[in-house]
């Protein structure tokens, strides 16, 4: 099942590819002459900039900003690796941007900030503005990623993003509708558990629910989310009211019996025998990374479908499905928010794509294939311009 043996990158590898950082400007017009110059400086340029403050509309046209993606991270919540400081996160953002620019061709600035207070962080985006035109937040911890995503959504007029929730989701969405595919089953007719109630977890019950999923239930470093169970924030009090239908106490164990998918997102593992008590031709997706809550290998005697964070498994759930074509599609439509039915649309894109050659070790495209991002962009696209409607 693994292709490990196929796929290794040593240490050298890996700081050779970073060495002088993964990000370059580059300059479409050549500067080879003074008349070159004279255009793309002093004193062309000064019409152009005295264009826009007569008009600052012309922006849009006249600079690159409006076609810029800001990613943004306080370092707080970086991948497994959890607080490790703005500077320590920046060759992930610079990873995040070289990506954008190879999936779907837009340019991306990384901006690490040396601040975890969000009114600071709000703050410094307010001011920046007039820079980019959309903001991908990332790797920013929970429960502050909620509250701060809700304010710069308030504060900006361009889509805002974060993609450790709703990257992850609309791929978790768009994976579990391959999979009840290749099973033939029904969205409405799955218990879902979900171990992991942090920015990914809270956004895949979000969109499963939306989405139509039967009933989710949520588990936490303390059991299952129920209402109330003491010492539950204001997040996981809504979660409580609005999940576990069934009235579930207890722990993971109590939560898989009888269920039909397991999804993955805190970093805990899953025993075999806890597997075997769930519905037969259970689906799991063990996301955690490095290490999957439980092997694929062994979660294959239970499962018909599963699916990992990793990319030397079959099926990886991998953000990068989702979030290049997510902010192409909104920036292209002119959107001023990134909605829930923009989101759907974009899960929906994602299998669409899969559709074509479904099997239990395809529910979703590769990473890689080009198909994806344009096929998301132009759903996204629509389903913002059919919003404005």
């Amino acid at each position: 099942m693994s292709n490990e043996a196929n796929n290794q990158v040593t240490d050298e590898d890996v700081f050779s590819g970073h060495e002088g950082g993964k990000l370059s400007v580059e300059v479409p017009r050549q500067i080879a002459n003074q008349r070159d110059l004279s255009i793309a400086y002093t004193p062309g340029v000064a019409k152009v900039s005295r264009a826009i403050a007569a008009e600052p509309a012309l922006a849009e046209r006249y600079t690159w900003a409006h076609r810029v993606v800001a990613v943004v991270s306080d370092g707080s919540a970086v991948l497994g690796l959890g607080d490790i400081g703005a500077s320590a996160s920046l060759p992930v953002m610079e990873g995040k941007s070289a990506l954008f620019r190879s999936f779907a061709g837009l340019n991306s600035i990384p901006l690490v900030l040396n601040t975890n207070d969000v009114d600071e962080i709000v703050e410094t985006l307010v001011r920046l503005r007039p820079s980019f035109g959309a903001v991908n937040l990332e790797d920013i911890s929970a429960p502050r990623c909620f509250e701060l995503e809700e304010r710069v959504i308030e504060a900006l007029d361009c889509p805002v993003m974060h993609d450790d929730q709703h990257g992850t989701a609309i791929v978790v969405l768009a994976a579990l509708r391959g999979a009840l595919a290749v099973e033939g089953r029904e969205m409405n007719q799955l218990r879902v558990v979900i171990s992991g109630a942090g920015a990914a977890g809270v956004a895949c019950a979000r969109i499963l629910r939306n989405a139509g999923v039967g009933e989710v239930t949520m588990l936490d470093s303390k059991g299952i989310i129920h209402p109330g169970r003491a010492g539950l924030n204001a997040i996981k009090e809504q979660l409580a009211a609005e999940t576990n239908a069934s009235g579930l106490r207890g722990g993971l164990e109590d939560a898989l019996a009888g269920a039909d998918v397991f999804i993955g997102l805190s970093g805990s593992t899953i025993t075999e025998a806890e597997l075997a008590t769930m519905h037969s031709g259970a689906i799991v997706f063990a996301l955690s990374n490095p290490d999957p809550e439980i092997h694929p290998e062994v979660a294959a005697r239970y499962a018909r479908v599963v699916a990992t964070g990793r990319s030397d498994f079959p099926n990886q759930i991998n953000n990068v499905l989702a979030f290049p074509g997510v902010f192409r599609g909104a920036l292209d439509a002119g959107a001023r928010k990134i909605s829930d039915r923009m989101k759907l649309a974009a899960a929906d894109a994602i299998f669409q794509v899969a559709a074509e050659d479904l099997h239990p070790e395809r529910i979703v495209p590769s990473a890689l294939d080009p198909r994806v991002a344009p096929a998301v962009s132009a759903a996204v696209e629509k389903a913002a311009h059919d919003e404005s409607a």
